[in-house]
């Protein structure tokens, strides 16, 4: 749902707006440890709900603690799947321990817009 809402808001708002709101700590897309990302289709973070130093970094090479490279996935999923959903282990921001996560994704023009939730 908050993707669905985060997507709506970029769409009615416009970019700068969006993803200025999405990276908000404490804004409409944050709630515990539930944020949106939005990624370039080239892995690079434009938007990020928990650590904003995160934005303008490009992640393609980024690998879960498995070694599984989750953002090169989620780029290729969003390549031929407007929507879909993804597992891997990340850290969580409210217990600061990684954990299995399955995130939602959606593409939005040439982007792609997440939200997760920890197992």
């Amino acid at each position: 749902a908050m993707v669905k809402k985060g997507l709506a808001f970029i769409k009615t708002n416009g970019i700068e707006k969006g993803y200025a709101e999405v990276s908000k700590k404490g804004g409409k897309f944050t709630d515990r440890d539930l944020y949106l990302v939005v990624y370039g289709l080239d892995g690079t973070v434009l938007a990020h709900g928990a650590n904003n130093k995160m934005v303008g970094k490009n992640l393609i090479d980024f690998k879960d603690i498995d070694g599984k490279p989750f953002v090169k996935e989620r780029v290729e999923l969003a390549k031929t799947k407007n929507s879909f959903w993804q597992e891997y282990k990340f850290t969580n921001p409210e217990s600061k321990k990684i954990e299995p996560k399955v995130m939602y994704c959606e593409r939005l023009a040439e982007t792609i817009v997440c939200g997760g939730i920890y197992n």
